[in-house]
């Protein structure tokens, strides 16, 4: 499986053809609107998930690391969802952050309830950390690659 990470700029062109999709649009308004919050650092961003040259998901950083920490996050669009895209798209992104700063602890936050995003992170490596509180979903399960932060 061909997959690779492209940056979701600022303020995209959101005509692009490649941007027809819902799931796509959505996106586009969701960095549009978040980018400001946690504003465009390299490469603490949000990324397409690009199979060949199909948009099928999301892969990002929540923002920029804060206390020697960062978290990620994917997202793989209902059609492309059970081929792995989302376990390839976390791999990436840990290696982004590993190249970026080797020093740096990695986590993810998901529900508190085994899931596919536990499964993907259990295949990842991370490790069930605490439960924390989380302003989308409340009570949620936090994650720690092991060895990150060292």
């Amino acid at each position: 499986m061909n997959l690779t990470l492209h940056p979701i700029p600022v303020n995209e062109d959101n005509t692009k053809a490649e941007y027809a999709s819902e799931d796509c649009q959505m996106l586009l308004k969701m960095w549009n609107d978040y980018y400001p919050q946690i504003g465009f650092h390299l490469p603490w961003i949000g990324y397409f998930v690009k199979r060949d040259d199909m948009i099928v998901g999301t892969a990002a950083f929540t923002g920029p690391p804060k206390n020697n920490k960062v978290e990620v996050s994917y997202w793989t669009f209902k059609q492309f969802e059970g081929q792995g895209i989302s376990t390839a798209s976390c791999r990436q992104l840990i290696e982004i952050a590993k190249k970026t700063d080797p020093k740096i602890a990695i986590t993810a936050k998901t529900a508190p309830e085994k899931n596919s995003s536990t499964t993907i992170l259990e295949k990842c490596g991370f490790v069930f950390s605490a439960i924390v509180q989380d302003h989308e979903i409340g009570d949620a399960w936090e994650w720690v690659l092991p060895g990150s932060g060292t």
